[in-house]
């Protein structure tokens, strides 16, 4: 690709994001996406072959960006709580960072917007967390539950930080997050 074919196509995630973060996917059509991104309508159609796949694109794009966060500094061999502290403390400040993300992330998690297959995809950029809870497990500290489960009760609830957060209701301080954190971590262990 040429880098105006790339300025096009990161155009188009762009105003996508843009329009579902603040809109919704369903008020988020072809027509406006092309218009926000400066293209003509058709264009798209050049770099996606259709809203389905461009939402698919998107949503790996962003889980991508945000596994990259999420794992930064990780090393496999660090006892199963500090990793997974740390994991979290990198997810909490992708997510307040990057609000409009996170709140894509929110919607496709909430809805099914996203295809199957991409899901699945997507579950792949999650592997070390993943096999970090299974190791957790295995050492008798993390409950023997479905991976679910675990994500409900220790990820899940950064996306309410953010929402709060976008509606000026409330600001999580750094002694909030390692509260908010111990409260993750109880959840998910064996007392």
């Amino acid at each position: 690709m040429t880098d105006k074919n790339t300025d096009k196509r990161t155009a188009l995630l762009s105003a996508t994001l843009d329009l579902v973060s603040n809109h919704g996917f369903h008020n988020a059509p072809m027509a406006k996406i092309a218009k926000l991104a400066d293209v003509s309508a058709g264009t798209i159609y050049n770099y996606f072959s259709n809203k389905q796949d461009l939402v698919d694109s998107l949503y790996l794009h962003i889980k991508n960006e945000f596994t990259n966060a999420a794992f930064q500094g990780y090393d496999e061999e660090k006892p199963v709580k500090e990793g997974i502290k740390l994991i979290w403390f990198n997810m909490i400040e992708y997510k307040m960072a990057n609000p409009k993300q996170a709140n894509f992330l929110s919607q496709c998690e909430d809805s099914q917007i996203v295809s199957a297959s991409v899901r699945e995809q997507a579950l792949e950029h999650l592997q070390p967390l993943l096999n970090l809870w299974e190791r957790g497990q295995g050492k008798g500290v993390i409950r023997d539950v479905s991976p679910y489960l675990l994500y409900a009760y220790m990820v899940y609830p950064l996306s309410f930080f953010v929402a709060v957060k976008k509606r000026d209701e409330f600001h999580l301080t750094s002694e909030m997050q390692q509260h908010s954190f111990e409260m993750a971590w109880s959840a998910i262990t064996i007392k």
